[in-house]
């Protein structure tokens, strides 16, 4: 039950403890505020009396956790403490338990079909781990307000290893020993198939509403479970009589009878037309499960001679006990829409490599079984075109979204997706006007498209269209509230037109809801820094690469450095953004930042004009792609000046100002231009206009390029006239 703490407690380092969320067999889980963060977290901690004997128990469960990637599994970001106390620190999950869901009564079997699936999927990956779980119950699953289930406490997880001698210590508490495999408690080993029992359990308690046996305790009910069978547990009289054969099957007091694996979990409830997304069509209706699992198992028989001693135990009005051998590794089993589902998934957390490795894989695994999938190869381009603007830019990945969205939409011209997949193909191709095009034509076929409003938000913006773009975001905010990116890209609006506390605000909200995604954190220092708040800044950027380290991080990181005056630090940054281990090398702005860095370094004149060439050589071609972008062409036009190409210079210039007269940074960059070829009073004019539209004062006062001009009486008399 949770309590509210009388007084706020200090807990390990930096976190406040807000209060007690529960207790189980080795610690309490509170809910506590990460000041550096400025993020809701939980942490567990372990109960003082077992530190002394069984130290190492937390850090296991920790670190067994922390190797799983499924969005199944709460994730741990770290363990703090000393000997005398240690805690785990770990994501904060709003919602409640199975546990406390299930006070309410049995639920509807579609939602348990949808709930043993969503764990049976995230205990697939977990178990191709060779880890266990071992303490499976409702007390362990969180289920979140919009349906998504959550697998926490490994506390029991450890290696499978089939040497081992090691047997679960028979010392659960009464709610743990009412979900144990018999085995368990009769000295075997934790087995992947420990883990379908316990789920067959909760899937019963789910339908049911009450668990196996719920009128005994201790070891009554430890004996219960070992001499009786599933087969003899009451159901309610509406219940499928293939849904009660699949808790049957799960639950088998024999391991040899039990299914086999979470992936033949899986299977049967496929077959039953379960699992979110898979429609009821695709289930093949023509038998029931149970039907073909007994002419299944009656074909085995005769072929080996076996009816007499293999048989279907029948139970009230027919139901069977399905043999394992049908759902066993001879009928390897794949479900497209879980597969889909977990690409999709994957994608939300874009800013990380691993997640898109996810996505095609997932999206992969589909198209080789069936090519002709649309949905999958938009997925796919999805995935490639997010790879290709990360962190590991490259234009092959391009290139592959390119191929696999006109896949997508050769297949079926009637999805939403495959146009929303070629949209971002064409916003990576700085192809702005027709990404929008085809970002209306994916939300003309679903209005709710999250990738169709990302893109068009997203192309609205770059094309200066901040009206229509700042009411497709808030729409889109209200629609998907819980997805931050809409506020990152809102925030991005903001900051286009100048209104940076706006920006501020949209990026501490996108924070808020996903802690995790270093781009919020990046945007948000830029916020910071246009305001002249350098000290926030570098704090939101720490806090950022305490997260995760990130190119985008390490390329802010520096722009502050540079401003604060520290070159040293300010190029050590610019390195990590452009290092292939941190950073991105095909990253023309990057190159240019360490180039203006590295000149201002005794000794580094030679590095700092190679980071402008490799400025320029990246950005050719996309000024080639993007045709007449303003701020392309001033930038190349400024590093055109760096290198000393004077005429080149000129010319871009003077067409970044033709194509976008208004734009502050467009003339902050002219002036710069101009002041580097020697030509002062049109830097001075240039940089007038920039002021006069916005651009930062304190920006101006920290370009070490300006400091002569600065000192020009001229500039010192319109800046003295301004304050006035």
């Amino acid at each position: 039950m949770e309590r509210n703490l009388q007084d706020e407690e200090q807990g390990p380092g930096h976190y406040q403890l807000k209060r007690l969320l529960g207790e189980g067999g080795f610690g309490q889980v509170y809910e506590a505020w990460d000041s550096k963060l400025q993020r809701i977290i939980a942490i567990k901690r372990l109960k003082p009396q077992l530190l002394s004997a069984r130290p190492e128990n937390l850090l296991d469960e920790a670190r067994l956790a922390a190797s799983l990637r499924h969005p199944g599994f709460v994730r741990i970001f770290s363990i703090e403490g000393d000997a005398a106390q240690q805690s785990i620190i770990m994501e904060f999950v709003d919602g409640c338990t199975l546990r406390e869901a299930g006070k309410r009564g049995p639920m509807p079997e579609a939602q348990v079909l949808d709930i043993v699936d969503q764990v049976a999927d995230a205990m697939c990956e977990a178990h191709a781990a060779k880890l266990i779980h071992g303490d499976l119950k409702p007390a362990n699953l969180m289920l979140e307000p919009g349906g998504r289930v959550r697998i926490m406490d490994f506390g029991l997880a450890r290696k499978i290893d089939p040497q081992a001698t090691e047997s679960v210590v028979f010392d659960q508490t009464e709610g743990t020993i009412a979900y144990l495999a018999p085995e368990l408690m009769m000295g075997s080993t934790l087995s992947p198939q420990s883990d379908v029992y316990a789920l067959g359990v909760v899937m019963y308690e789910l339908l049911t509403g009450t668990r196996p046996f719920s009128h005994l305790s201790g070891l009554a009910l430890a004996a219960a479970h070992i001499q009786s069978s599933s087969g003899v547990w009451p159901f309610p009289p509406d219940a499928s009589p293939d849904v009660i054969a699949l808790v049957r099957a799960m639950a088998a007091r024999q391991p040899e009878d039990r299914l086999a694996s979470m992936q033949a979990v899986r299977a049967a409830l496929a077959a039953l037309g379960g699992g979110p997304g898979a429609p009821l069509a695709a289930a093949a209706p023509a038998r029931s499960l149970r039907s073909r699992a007994a002419a299944l198992l009656n074909t085995r028989a005769r072929r080996y001679g076996l009816l007499a001693v293999v048989v279907v135990v029948s139970i009230g009005a027919g139901q069977a006990l399905i043999p394992p051998a049908w759902f066993g590794p001879h009928t390897p089993f794949f479900s497209e829409s879980a597969a889909m589902r977990g690409g999709l998934t994957a994608l939300t957390t874009f800013d990380r490599d691993e997640s898109l490795d996810l996505a095609i894989r997932n999206f992969t695994s589909i198209l080789d079984r069936q090519p002709d999938h649309a949905a999958a190869a938009a997925g796919l381009s999805l995935a490639y075109a997010l790879r290709h603007t990360g962190d590991t830019r490259d234009d092959v990945w391009l290139r592959r979204a390119d191929a696999s969205a006109q896949l997508a939409l050769k297949l079926n011209d009637q999805l939403a997706l495959a146009y929303a997949a070629q949209g971002v193909v064409r916003m990576g191709q700085q192809r702005d006007a027709e990404a929008l095009d085809f970002a209306d034509k994916a939300l003309r076929l679903d209005p709710m498209d999250r990738f169709g409003l990302l893109l068009k938000g997203d192309a609205l913006t770059r094309m200066r269209r901040y009206a229509e773009a700042e009411r497709t975001l808030l729409d889109a905010v209200r629609m998907h509230e819980r997805d931050h990116v809409f506020l990152d890209l809102l925030g991005t609006l903001y900051h286009h037109q100048g209104k940076y506390l706006a920006a501020e605000q949209s990026f501490r909200r996108s924070i808020v809801l996903e802690p995790d995604a270093v781009i919020a954190y990046a945007n948000l220092s830029s916020a910071l820094l246009r305001q002249n708040r350098t000290d926030e800044a570098l704090q939101v950027l720490q806090q950022g690469l305490q997260v995760r380290p990130s190119g985008r991080l390490y390329n802010n990181l520096g722009n502050v450095l540079f401003n604060r005056g520290d070159y040293v630090g300010a190029a050590q940054a610019f390195e990590e953004s452009v290092s292939g281990a941190k950073g991105n090398p095909n990253d023309y702005l990057r190159w240019a930042n360490l180039g203006d860095t590295l000149r201002w370094i005794p000794g580094r004149t030679a590095a700092s004009n190679n980071a402008y060439r490799q400025a320029v050589g990246l950005l050719k071609p996309l000024l080639e792609r993007s045709g007449s972008k303003p701020v392309l062409i001033s930038r190349m036009g400024l590093y055109s000046a760096r290198v000393g190409d004077r005429d080149a210079a000129m010319v871009y210039t003077r067409q970044a100002l033709k194509a976008d007269p208004s734009s502050a940074d467009v003339h902050f960059r002219a002036a710069m231009s101009h002041e580097i070829l020697g030509d002062r009073d049109t830097a001075l004019a240039e940089l007038m206009i920039a002021q006069e539209r916005g651009y930062p004062a304190n920006l101006i006062r920290s370009e070490p390029d300006l400091t002569a001009l600065r000192r020009d009486p001229r500039y010192l008399h319109s800046t003295t006239k301004g304050e006035k």
